[in-house]
């Protein structure tokens, strides 16, 4: 695809050429940034973590966040509904969750002359920022339930489809598969998250911050910085930067390097079980793009693709028996993919 086609489509207004679209760029650069502020005055320490979710749901996108209880990752998602004014609501994800307490269930009602018929009484998937909370202790069958909202924005109830409001987004927390009473995420569910957010300890400054700002009288609040209609042009906005051509084949080439059948480097094809699919390349453009409006620039590069390898990767990737025994890391196999770019 070429960066025109990739960026004018027929039918667009002749308002949104290349100079509207850098107009809304440093529109929309200062508005990102007092997101940011406003995130950094609750969240401490977690820098990268809060990028790589903002870039995520910029780009339209949802995101699983993995890391250890206490780290914030619940607070952060209920401090982006805030900021962004999204509606948001939050699910506990438990072993005896049903598919029916997330999606909604059809109840029997009898009307006053006797007539019965059944109304849908929508669930909290009936929002526009879901927060799925410990995603991987709910069963597989309950996991599952969220594919379809998640790929389509609707979801089916007795046979009816129920279109889900817009812009939906499902922010998943989910703690190491290590621990007890987890069950793991199917790889089809995986596939449908933009990004893996890894979030790590904090350090010792902002943790030290986060002693005094929390334990005190008063705790900051979050604020909004824009409306939900403001979010969702710059989710527009997007889509319409344009991407030029060696950014496109360096996608291409990482990704593609990425599977066993059509891998140039002999350590893939030797120690990755699957690679990633093209989900994963529509990602990487997308997260790219978003990157760069985040940072008021005109359009990704290398850089960009470089910097969210990772977290496109992480979770489309699995290493064979023979990469656990030669200890074989995906970190490691994801920095060889990077090596010809950098």
């Amino acid at each position: 695809m070429s960066v025109r086609n990739d960026v004018v489509s027929p039918g667009r207004p002749s308002g949104s050429g290349p100079d509207a679209t850098v107009a809304e760029i440093e529109q929309v650069g200062p508005r990102v940034a007092e997101v940011r502020r406003r995130i950094s005055e609750v969240i401490f320490g977690q820098k990268q973590v809060v990028e790589e979710t903002l870039i995520t749901l910029l780009a339209g996108g949802h995101a699983l966040l993995i890391g250890v209880p206490g780290l914030a990752k619940t607070r952060l998602v209920e401090t982006l509904g805030t900021v962004l004014g999204l509606s948001a609501k939050r699910v506990q994800f438990t072993p005896d969750l049903m598919p029916a307490d997330i999606l909604g269930s059809e109840v029997l009602e009898e009307a006053d002359n006797g007539r019965r018929s059944f109304r849908f009484i929508q669930g909290p998937v009936f929002c526009q920022l879901l927060m799925a909370d410990e995603i991987n202790r709910a069963s597989p069958r309950t996991q599952s339930a969220l594919l379809q909202s998640m790929q389509e924005r609707e979801v089916s109830v007795g046979g009816t489809r129920h279109i889900l409001p817009h812009p939906f987004h499902v922010l998943a927390t989910q703690n190491p598969i290590e621990q007890e009473g987890t069950y793991p995420l199917p790889e089809a569910q995986l596939d449908r998250f933009l990004l893996q957010v890894d979030v790590t300890y904090p350090d010792l400054d902002a943790e030290r911050q986060m002693l005094h700002a929390t334990t005190g009288a008063s705790e900051a609040k979050p604020t909004a910085a824009m409306t939900a209609e403001q979010f969702e042009a710059a989710q527009r906005l997007v889509r319409r930067i344009p991407v030029g051509d060696k950014v496109v084949e360096s996608i291409l080439s990482l990704v593609r390097n990425g599977r066993p059948e059509s891998s140039a480097f002999d350590q893939v094809r030797k120690h990755v079980a699957w690679g990633p699919g093209p989900r994963a390349s529509q990602a990487l453009m997308l997260a790219a793009r978003a990157r760069a409006l985040m940072d008021g620039r005109l359009s990704p590069s290398t850089e960009d693709v470089l910097a969210l390898a990772g977290p496109v990767l992480r979770h489309r990737m699995a290493l064979n028996f023979s990469a656990r025994a030669d200890g074989v890391t995906l970190e490691s196999v994801i920095a060889l993919l990077c090596q010809p770019l950098s």
